[in-house]
């Protein structure tokens, strides 16, 4: 494992280009994450689209974002809203035709915006003409997935054939009366996995992938990887074994009710994902053009790091890195925040890039799960920190969580706990609302009397085209500092940070003779700091940009002994 296990409290070997030199496209761009069904409906039935997508990429480019990645687009019942796939090669019919994404690739490419798609390859939908042949006992079929016996007990009871759980509660197992056994699913029963033990299934994912290079795309997020493989019952006994209870909760049917070191982060997948590697790599001989992987995987460290690729063999370019998500809130202190960021870049390959990724299609908002006082303080780690900015779509607004009601609630994960009460805890319908276009009807997302789900209720009052009518607004604050990260010192510059106290962060940038810092108060309350902590900084720091909050201006020059920061207050700071 290319991998640096130890690193002085200054990272100024964090960064791997610490000499100027080309970068690929994937290195420098921003990757901006559209929720395809929330983000803009072109034909009026309250669902967002492909045509809608189009008609918005302007808008992206505005932003100073270069790529996008697409929830996936695919033909699928809808279950888990297109995580349920059932034909790998054709668009959903709600978003649109293959004409329609061909229109899209067109107007992408006539904007130098790349188009990376969502590929979900640990299963597909139960209405897929794969598992509905598997059922009518198609030999071919039948083994792209996994299925197993029941297990009988003394009354005559049959059981699933282990105590596997599915992410989204209750067994992992479904029995199917067409073939006499069990097939495992992983997430919701819509979602049979596919057998990656099956020679037949590997080449068949690799063909969808060379569909879609063909197709023009410049890569794909690839999800749920941690779950592509299993163990191999051969290995014990020809049985598959029971997970050892993980003493987290006492709540048989929930997920974390069991440790599972027998259906994630297996060897074998890792392995896959360098041989997907190798079939980009195919394209970019080709070419010239480089294929970017993203892998999600709410791993360790040290297995997040593998996915980069081991010895002589290369996996994804980005292992999605997520301690923005799962390591902190806005609970947490600035030390708290100063560990989960250098978390990353201590561990990653020094040959590697650093991802910095705050919210998705599976959290809660930024604004939300931080709060609305902290947004530009996020996107200013974000986008300033070394390595790849990645944005979902309404961050760079400040989008809240909407509300969603029992009654229109339609995440799987949510319904599924089959409580009307507490259902919102696991719902991700919240950060999935419409995006929030302008104060006209559903936002200037859609025309349609209902849209799929609700419009988050301060709509009026948040959104692009209210942002784009003032200067001092998230999204203005966003677009400056897309511009800046273009700068030498955000692209090749070293990085050093400190905890200065509970609630202020900040990071030094630097390169050559420029250099940046970041300030970032993570408390409702006002604290004076001492820059000259960093060295290099003597004098004055000049204020580049703040938050909108800020009673500072990009006029204004401090001392850099005392800065005085207000609660909830973030800086860009040039040293002068």
């Amino acid at each position: 494992m290319r991998s640096l296990l130890l690193l002085p409290v200054l990272f100024a070997l964090a960064f791997s280009h610490s000499h100027d030199k080309s970068l690929d496209w994937w290195e420098t761009t921003i990757f901006y994450q559209i929720y395809p069904r929330s983000f803009k409906d072109s034909d009026g039935d309250g669902i967002g689209d492909l045509n809608g997508i189009t008609s918005s990429l302007e808008y992206l480019k505005e932003l100073g974002v270069g790529a996008t990645w697409l929830s996936p687009i695919f033909k699928s019942p809808m279950y888990d809203f297109g995580y349920d796939i059932a034909d790998f090669y054709a668009i959903q019919e709600e978003y649109g035709t293959m004409e329609d994404f061909e229109n899209l690739m067109a107007k992408a490419k006539e904007l130098d915006i790349k188009i990376v798609l969502d590929f979900v390859p640990n299963h597909t939908s139960n209405e897929s003409v794969w598992f509905e042949e598997a059922l009518r006992g198609h030999e071919k079929y039948y083994d792209y997935f996994i299925w197993e016996d029941g297990v009988v007990d003394e009354n005559g009871v049959m059981h699933p054939p282990n105590n596997w759980v599915s992410v989204f509660r209750k067994s992992a197992w479904e029995y199917r009366e067409e073939v006499g056994k069990y097939y495992f699913h992983q997430f919701v029963i819509g979602q049979p996995d596919l057998n990656y033990r099956n020679p037949a299934v590997v080449e068949e994912m690799k063909n969808i992938i060379r569909f879609w290079l063909d197709k023009g795309v410049a890569g794909f997020r690839v999800d749920a990887i941690a779950h592509l493989f299993e163990v191999d019952k051969a290995d014990f006994g020809g049985k598959l074994p029971d997970e050892p209870l993980s003493g987290r909760t006492d709540d048989p049917d929930s997920y974390d009710y069991l440790t599972h070191i027998y259906t994630t982060d297996l060897d074998e997948t890792l392995d896959m994902v360098y041989q997907w590697r190798e079939v980009f790599d195919e394209y970019k001989e080709k070419d010239g053009l480089t294929r970017v992987m993203m892998t999600e995987a709410y791993s360790s460290p040290q297995m997040t790091m593998r996915y980069f690729g081991e010895g002589e063999r290369k996996g994804a370019q980005m292992p999605f890195n997520f301690v923005l998500i799962s390591d902190v809130n806005g609970e947490s202190s600035a030390a708290e925040i100063k560990y989960a960021l250098d978390k990353f870049l201590t561990f990653k390959p020094i040959d590697e890039h650093a991802n910095w990724v705050a919210g998705n299609h599976d959290n809660n908002r930024v604004a939300s799960r931080f709060s609305p006082e902290l947004v530009d303080g996020i996107n200013m780690i974000i986008m300033l920190m070394p390595g790849i900015a990645v944005t979902y779509m309404g961050e760079e607004i400040g989008m809240v969580d909407g509300y969603v009601s029992w009654e229109d609630t339609v995440d799987p994960s949510g319904c599924n706990t089959d409580d009307p009460i507490n259902y919102w805890m696991a719902s991700r319908d919240p950060e999935r609302t419409p995006f929030q276009w302008n104060a006209e009807k559903n936002a200037g997302f859609s025309t349609a009397d209902k849209t799929w789900l609700p419009v988050a209720a301060d709509y009026e009052n948040l959104n692009v085209a209210v942002q784009r009518e003032s200067e001092n607004t998230h999204l203005n604050v966003y677009k400056f500092l897309a511009d800046l990260r273009t700068e030498k010192v955000f692209r090749y510059g070293r990085y050093e940070s400190v905890a200065f106290n509970e609630g202020v962060f900040a990071f030094r940038r630097w390169y050559q003779r420029k250099a940046y810092i970041v300030v970032v108060n993570f408390r409702n309350e006002p604290y004076t700091i001492d820059l000259t902590y960093f060295e290099g900084v003597n004098r004055s720091v000049k204020v580049v940009v703040s938050s909108i909050q800020s009673p500072k201006t990009s006029r204004d020059v401090l001392s850099a002994n005392k800065v005085e920061i207000v609660g909830n207050e973030s800086l860009v700071l040039k040293v002068v």
